[in-house]
């Protein structure tokens, strides 16, 4: 029969909520508790469902859990004031023995995981300061992916309720700080999947004292207030002032027969000669909880020491192809990664040396430049001096002349003779001082000239080695150019409009003209060789072409052997590094603690951590005693 009602006026509304989706149906008036939960399976694609059930809050304001063998509306659901809608919740009831062993399919993980989450960020499980942050790490990789540096921003995660209030409140430090301390963790951890880094979250909770416990309030038969937590290993009994640390435990396969009358809750022991297990609960309702969970917790416990039933096995069969089959995408996805960021990589260092080519390139025409124009200007200084030289000759020229002809006139005319001589001795003085002075400007113009041969000379050293310089550029240019992409092809045509613009005009026309012949054929067999190397295309492309895995069965379980020694190794590793990675956070924040601020789990932890306790060594010592010992250990308190 279909859950689904025919008729409007029948139907019984349902709304089912679960932590990252709400789910409404129209059900049958007769439709059981069985039938709505295999519907709500069904819609999420949920097939580990041994683990789930529906809860909700009944007439009496009382938390209960959905039963699958009775209808729906006779369960004392409460309807929702406002539409009138029947509300559930889609919660955990049972939790596994270990996480990485037992969870198979990924929806399982991804709602264990938001309601263990949940859970820490309530404060329902208490979570170490530096345990939270460390799990915070993780959700913040599932919520965002791998740690990229280009996206991140910083304030990126102070949005978010990554931290419990009660590690916050107990600490003065900043959501900027909380948030550095996080984005560390981030950074470090390896890129993962989501349901990798998920299970991880999951392996380092459940860990935690008050991960999978459900408590509820009983006394003994002295009336001590006690705390009764079941487990799926079994029962603890803890003080009523400390849930983390359990007074006595019972595992399941030491418990007989569970049983209830009123408010006197009666466990037999296998161990016949043990007298029964009692203690006592505030009503009738907690009782009735703790039967069904202890009923259910006992049935996976002794399941999951029987042989997987066909559809485990064919589930975990199923989830270990697709494990493989995601870690060799991944291996293939990591390998292009690592290829694509080699070239770009090695094309950032090609753009580099290119642009340090260049600037040589420009320094060297620029020494050119500066060297012609010293050449001009030597030129210049040396027309200068010739037209210097020839006035002072032509000056020469006609004092002397002037000279004859005051001799002449002196020899005609007697009586200009003493004015004559005084001006013959002045004009012989001032041929003397012009003599002495163009011997000075024939002395300068030698000079000039050698100046000018040894600016040739340097002109031509110059010319040279800028040649040789842009031959050998060009030579590097050409080679390192092969690999790069077209956009480099402007570049090289830059270059050589640089140098056709740099060489003429060095020595004479004739060397010219050959030198600039000799660049543009260089640059045009350059070209050709690139674009050749175009047809072909890139060897950076080459290395992204998608290519097929095609893997026979040896080589599949070579790999899956190789994928489960490298985990096992990671993980060896990893805890010894997490566990020193959490110390030295406690050390860092500890010098911000506010102990007034510490409430009594805060101090019992610690006190556990001084002794050296976790969660496993107490369980084991407490398991060490017989079982008569601990009953009796239970009536004395």
């Amino acid at each position: 029969m279909s859950p689904f009602g025919t008729k409007k006026n029948r139907s019984l509304p349902v709304r089912v909520s679960t932590f990252d989706s709400e789910l409404e149906f129209e059900l049958e008036p007769r439709s059981t508790g069985q039938e709505l939960f295999d519907l709500v399976c069904r819609t999420i694609g949920l097939r580990e469902s041994w683990y789930f059930g529906l809860q909700y809050v009944d007439t009496r304001n009382h938390v209960s859990w959905l039963k699958m063998d009775k209808k729906v509306k006779d369960q004392r659901v409460e309807l929702h004031a406002s539409n009138s809608i029947y509300v559930f919740s889609f919660y955990a009831k049972f939790f596994p023995e270990n996480v990485s062993e037992e969870l198979i399919q990924e929806i399982t993980q991804h709602l264990f995981f938001l309601q263990v989450k949940q859970s820490i960020l309530s404060m329902d499980i208490y979570c170490r300061p530096e345990a939270s942050v460390l799990l915070a790490s993780y959700a913040v990789h599932v919520q965002y992916g791998p740690y990229d540096y280009e996206s991140y921003k910083d304030g990126m995660l102070a949005g978010g309720e990554l931290l419990p209030k009660g590690v916050t409140d107990q600490y003065q430090m900043t959501p900027e700080m909380w948030e550095e301390r996080i984005k560390t963790w981030y950074m470090d951890h390896e890129p993962m999947t989501r349901d990798e880094v998920e299970m991880e979250y999951l392996k380092i909770a459940q860990d935690l004292d008050m991960y999978g416990v459900n408590y509820f309030p009983i006394t003994n038969k002295n009336k001590t207030k006690l705390w009764l937590g079941v487990t799926a290993v079994g029962l603890n009994i803890y003080d009523e002032r400390d849930k983390l640390t359990p007074k006595t435990t019972f595992q399941w396969n030491e418990i007989r027969h569970v049983s209830f009358d009123d408010k006197k809750f009666t466990i037999r022991l296998v161990d016949a000669k043990v007298s029964n297990f009692i203690f006592y609960s505030q009503d009738l309702h907690i009782n009735k909880m703790i039967l069904d969970l202890c009923k259910g917790n006992h049935d996976l416990y002794m399941r999951r020491r029987k042989p997987d039933t066909m559809e485990i096995q064919q589930m975990k069969a199923q989830a270990k192809e697709e494990k493989q089959r995601r870690q060799i995408e991944r291996k293939k996805f990591i390998r292009e990664k690592k290829l694509r960021e080699k070239a770009e990589h090695e094309r950032y260092e090609l753009e580099k040396r290119l642009e340090h080519l260049q600037d040589e390139m420009r320094m060297a025409s620029d020494a050119l430049r500066r060297s012609e124009e010293t050449k001009e200007l030597y030129f210049e200084k040396s027309r200068v001096n010739e037209e210097q030289m020839q006035l002072t000759e032509c000056k020469a020229n006609h004092f002397k002349t002037e000279m004859d002809r005051l001799r002449e006139r002196q020899m005609k005319v007697e009586r200009e003779k003493h004015d004559l001589e005084k001006k013959i001795r002045d004009a012989d003085f001032y041929v003397l001082q012009l003599t002495v002075e163009n011997d000075k400007r024939e002395a300068e113009t030698e000079k000039l000239k050698k100046e000018l041969i040894c600016a040739k000379m340097a002109e031509r050293e110059a010319t040279a080695r800028l040649l040789n310089f842009l031959n050998s550029g060009r030579k590097s240019s050409t080679d390192s150019l092969l690999t790069a992409s077209t956009v480099s092809q402007a570049n090289v045509n830059q270059v050589s409009n640089m140098t056709a613009i740099s060489t003429p005009s060095l020595t004479t026309s004739s060397s010219t003209n050959d030198m600039e012949t000799a660049g543009g054929a260089e640059l045009t067999t350059t070209t050709s060789h690139y674009i050749v190397m175009g047809d072909n295309s890139s060897g950076i492309s080459d290395d992204f072409e998608p290519k097929e895995f095609i893997l026979t069965d040896n080589e599949m379980e070579q790999i899956t052997n190789e994928m489960e020694r490298s985990h096992l190794e990671y993980l060896r590793k990893s805890k010894k590094q997490v566990q020193n990675q959490l110390q030295t956070l406690r050390t860092e924040i500890a010098p911000h603690k506010i102990e007034e601020n510490q409430s009594n789990l805060d101090i019992l932890s610690e006190a556990q951590i001084k002794a050296g306790e976790n969660k496993y060594s107490t369980l084991k010592k407490l398991k060490s005693g017989s079982t008569k010992a601990r009953v009796a250990f239970f009536e004395e308190l």
